[in-house]
C-alpha cells in the first residue's frame, strides 16, 4: 500500500479527526488532521469575524470548484510533455530543425499567441514593492528563529557584516578569530568611511578626517583635523537624526531610496577610538522577506503544515517569538519595533523595523494529507496554502497587530512552479475566490509569478497579463529552471555537463527576456523584478564582487543567503540606481526567444572520458544526497551543505531538481549506467557522513545503505525521468513520510 493511501487511511480512521462532524464544524464530507483543525479554531479564528463552520465550508465549496480544474491542469502538462516526447522521438536520427521545433511548440498550445500590448493595473502596491530597490531574502517560515531573523533584518550592522565575513581580508595581521581585533577593526572602518565618501560625499574632504557633528540648527556640517568645517554636497540626503543623550546620537541619510544611519557614541569601545566618535553604521538592509511555505521547509503533514502556518500567523499577530541558547547563554527573539527619527526641523517620524514580508505558497502539483476529500483523497496543497495563509494574514489587514507589514492594505503572495498563463489564471480565480469567502476586498491578495518553468518563461507576457491587476513580482532562477529545461527535453539528446549551462545561450536570453517583458509591461515604479539566490553564504567578498550585476541588469531585488549579506548587497543599491539601469534598458531590442528555446544538448557526448563521467556523477550525487539526508530524516527543507570540495552552498530543492535530472538524462541518453550511478551513490555517502560527523541527529548512510534518506536520493536520480515536470517533491515526501511513519 502506498504511504499515502496509508497516511489517508489513518485520518479516515481516527477519531479525533471525525469527532469535528458531531460539532457541524467541518463538513461531513472532509476530514482535517486534529493538529491542524484545532489551530484554526482555537488560533487562526480569535479575532477575526469567521467562524469554523464558515471557514470549513468555504475550504470545501472552493475545492470542489478548483480542485478538479487543478487536476485538468496537471494532466495538461502531462499531454504536452508528452508530445515533445514523441516529436523528439520520431527526430532521434534527424539533425535538430529549430523553426519546425517552434512551429510545433506553437500548435500544441506550448507556446500562445501573443494578444497585444498592456500595462499592469495593480493598486494599494507597498513602496517597498514599487519603488524601493534592495536585497530581499528567502527563509524557510518553519523555522521561527529564521523566519524572526529575516524579517529583523530590515537593519543591519554594516560593522558586523564586514568584521565577520571574507569582505576584509586577514592579510596583514587582520585576523578575525578570537577577541576583537583592532587591526581589523581599521580596515572595516576603513571599508566604511570611503562608503560614506562615495554615498554621501562631502563637498570638500574624507569623512576618514571627520572629527566631529554639528546638526542642531536645522542643518549638518562636519568638522575636520584642519579645524574647516564641510557640509554635504547633497544636503537632502542627511533625513533627521535620534539624539539618545550623553554624546550619543544617530544621523539619518537617504540615497537612491535607501537609508543608513552613522551612530556615533563616543562613550562606546569603538566609537572612543575614532576621531568622530563613529561606532557603527546600520544601514537598511532586507527591504523584502519572502517567508517561504515551500521549497525550502519540509512540510509533509497536517503537523508539519501546522508548524508553517502557526509561525505565520505570528508573524502576521507580531506575537512570535522563539528562545534559544547561543555561546551558552538563553536567548529570545522576537520581531523588531519601528525606528523613529525626528526631521531636521525637529518633526517626529518613524521609518520601519521590519521587512516587508510575502509569503511563498506551494505550487499546483503537490497534496498532502492534512486534508482528506470526501473520495479519501488528499487535497491540492496549494489551495489549502491559499485558504490558511490567507485568513492568517487577515490579522494584519484588520490591525490586530502591534505591527503592520503592510500600510496599503495588501496581501502578498509568491507563487512558485506555475506552467503558463492558464495556470496563472488559477491563481488568480483562485485568490479572487478566497477574498469573496473571507469578505476581503477584492484584489487585495497580489501574486509574485515566479518564473522558474520554460512553458511560463516563452509566454511571460501573457502570464502577467493573466494576472495584470494582481502581479507585483516577478523572478528569475537558474536551477529549477534548468531542471525544467533538462526535462522538458530530455528526449532531445544529452545534456551538456552541468558547470557549463550558465554559458549555454538559452541563460542570458531567459535573464533579459525577464526584465524585458517586465519593463514592457509596466513595472518600472510599480513592480518587482528579481534575480536569483547567491549559493555561498560564506563566500561574501565573491558576492560583493560580482552581484552588481543584479541591480545593473535591471532586477529591483535579488535574492541573498542571510541577513549578513543583505547588508553588504545592500551596498551595491547604493552604487547603482535600478530606475536609470531600467530606463536605459528600455531602448535596448529584447532578448530572442530563439535563444532561449535553443536546447542545451551535448556537442559531443562521445568524447566524455570515464574520468569526465564520473566526476559529473560525483558531483551531483554528492549535492543529492547532501540535501536529501537532511530532507527525510531531519525535515530539514533548507540548509547550507557542503559540496564535493567542502565549500558551504544553500541548498534546497531547487538545487536537487537539477542535479537529478542531470543524472537522469545521462542515464536515459547511456552516458552512464545505472551501476555506475549506485557506486558514485556510495562513495558519495561516505563522504557526506564524513562532512556530517559532528551532528549529532545524523544518521549515517553508509555502509549499509539501506536507509530511507539513501533510497530516495537514488531513486530521485534513477527515477528521475518519469517525475512529473521532473519536480522532487513527491519522491521526497513519501519518504518523509515514511521516515515519521
Amino acid at each position: 500500500m502506498n504511504i499515502l493511501n496509508k497516511i489517508a487511511s489513518f485520518f479516515k480512521t481516527q477519531t479525533d479527526t471525525s469527532s469535528v462532524k458531531s460539532e457541524s464544524q467541518e463538513p461531513q464530507s472532509m476530514q482535517v488532521s486534529g493538529e491542524l483543525k484545532s489551530f484554526l479554531e482555537n488560533e487562526v479564528l480569535e479575532g477575526l469575524d469567521i467562524s469554523p463552520e464558515h471557514f470549513w465550508n468555504s475550504l470545501e465549496s472552493i475545492l470542489a470548484e478548483f480542485g478538479p480544474r487543478n487536476k485538468a491542469l496537471l494532466h495538461k502538462r502531462e499531454v504536452i510533455q508528452s508530445q515533445i516526447d514523441e516529436w523528439h522521438l520520431a527526430r532521434k536520427n534527424t539533425e535538430h530543425n529549430h523553426e519546425e521545433y517552434k512551429d510545433f511548440l506553437k500548435e500544441i498550445g506550448y507556446i500562445v499567441p501573443d494578444t497585444g500590448d498592456f500595462t499592469i493595473s495593480t493598486s494599494d502596491v507597498d513602496d517597498e514593492i514599487k519603488t524601493i530597490a534592495g536585497p530581499q531574502l528567502v527563509v524557510p517560515v518553519m523555522n521561527a528563529r529564521f523566519a524572526l531573523n529575516a524579517a529583523n533584518a530590515r537593519w543591519g550592522s554594516l560593522y558586523d557584516a564586514l568584521y565577520g565575513t571574507d569582505v576584509i581580508s586577514e592579510d596583514n595581521g587582520a585576523t578575525k578569530a578570537g577577541a576583537y581585533n583592532p587591526v581589523r577593526g581599521d580596515k572595516v572602518i576603513a571599508f566604511a568611511k570611503d562608503f560614506l565618501d562615495s554615498t554621501i560625499p562631502l563637498v570638500n574632504g574624507s569623512f576618514a578626517n571627520v572629527n566631529g557633528f554639528d546638526f542642531g540648527d536645522e542643518t549638518l556640517s562636519m568638522s575636520l583635523n584642519d579645524g574647516s568645517t564641510v557640509s554635504l554636497v547633497n544636503q537632502e540626503s542627511y533625513m533627521g537624526y535620534v539624539d539618545s543623550g550623553n554624546d550619543s546620537f544617530g544621523l539619518l541619510f537617504k540615497n537612491n531610496n535607501l537609508h543608513f544611519e552613522i551612530q556615533i557614541d563616543k562613550s562606546h569601545p569603538i566609537g572612543k577610538s575614532d576621531p568622530a566618535g563613529i561606532k557603527d553604521i546600520l544601514i537598511e538592509s532586507a527591504i523584502t522577506t519572502i517567508q517561504d511555505a515551500e521549497d525550502s521547509v519540509a512540510a509533509v503533514d497536517g503537523a508539519d503544515k501546522t508548524v508553517v502556518y502557526r509561525n505565520w500567523l505570528g508573524l502576521m499577530k507580531g506575537s512570535l517569538q522563539e528562545t534559544f541558547l547561543k555561546n551558552g547563554q538563553e536567548m529570545t527573539r522576537e520581531l523588531s519595533q519601528d525606528r523613529s527619527y525626528k526631521s531636521p526641523q525637529g518633526r517626529e517620524f518613524t521609518l520601519p523595523g521590519r521587512s516587508l514580508m510575502l509569503v511563498r505558497n506551494v505550487g499546483h502539483l503537490m497534496t498532502n494529507p492534512a486534508v482528506i476529500d470526501a473520495s479519501g483523497e488528499e487535497i491540492p496543497e496549494g489551495i489549502l496554502d491559499a485558504m490558511f495563509t490567507i485568513c492568517i494574514a487577515m490579522h494584519d489587514l484588520n490591525g490586530n497587530s502591534n505591527f503592520k507589514n503592510s500600510k496599503t492594505g495588501s496581501v502578498y503572495i509568491v507563487k512558485p512552479k506555475m506552467h503558463g498563463p492558464e495556470e496563472v489564471n488559477f491563481t488568480c480565480d483562485l485568490f479572487a475566490a478566497v477574498e469573496k469567502a473571507l469578505n476581503i476586498k477584492p484584489l487585495t491578495i497580489k501574486v509574485g509569478i515566479m518564473d522558474e518553468e520554460r512553458r511560463t518563461t516563452v509566454n511571460l507576457k501573457e502570464c502577467i497579463k493573466a494576472a495584470q491587476d494582481r502581479v507585483i513580482f516577478i523572478n528569475t532562477g537558474f536551477l529549477d529552471r534548468t531542471g525544467d529545461e533538462i526535462h522538458t527535453s530530455m528526449e532531445a539528446g544529452p545534456m551538456i555537463a552541468k558547470a557549463d549551462m550558465k554559458q549555454q545561450p538559452w541563460i542570458a536570453a531567459y535573464e533579459d527576456w525577464n526584465v524585458d517583458t517586465g519593463l514592457e509591461t509596466g513595472f518600472r515604479g510599480n513592480a518587482q523584478i528579481g534575480k536569483g539566490m547567491w549559493p555561498m553564504p560564506d563566500e561574501m567578498l565573491g558576492m560583493y564582487n560580482t552581484k552588481t550585476m543584479h541591480p545593473k541588469a535591471g532586477a529591483n531585488c535579488a535574492w541573498v543567503p542571510s541577513p549578513t549579506a543583505a547588508s553588504l548587497h545592500a551596498i551595491h543599491y547604493h552604487q547603482i540606481l535600478v530606475d536609470a539601469e531600467q530606463e536605459k534598458i528600455q531602448t535596448r531590442s529584447k532578448a530572442s526567444i530563439d535563444d532561449i528555446l535553443t536546447i542545451p544538448l551535448h556537442p559531443n557526448p562521445e568524447s566524455l572520458t570515464e574520468d569526465e563521467i564520473s566526476a559529473e556523477l560525483d558531483n551531483n550525487s554528492q549535492g543529492i544526497l547532501g540535501y536529501v539526508v537532511r530532507w527525510v530524516d531531519q525535515g530539514v527543507g533548507c540548509s547550507k551543505v557542503p559540496d564535493i570540495n567542502n565549500v558551504g552552498l544553500m541548498e534546497d530543492r531547487a538545487t536537487c531538481r537539477i542535479s537529478s535530472q542531470h543524472i537522469a538524462n545521462w542515464l536515459h541518453h547511456d552516458i552512464c549506467s545505472e551501476e555506475q550511478v549506485m557506486q558514485s551513490m556510495k562513495k558519495m555517502a561516505e563522504i557526506v557522513d564524513g562532512q556530517n560527523v559532528s551532528d549529532s541527529e545524523y544518521i549515517n548512510m553508509a555502509p549499509s545503505y539501506d536507509g530511507i534518506a539513501f533510497q530516495a536520493a537514488c531513486d530521485l536520480a534513477i527515477k528521475g525521468r518519469v517525475q512529473p515536470s521532473g519536480y522532487t517533491e513527491p519522491i521526497l515526501h513519501e519518504m518523509r513520510l515514511k521516515f515519521k511513519a
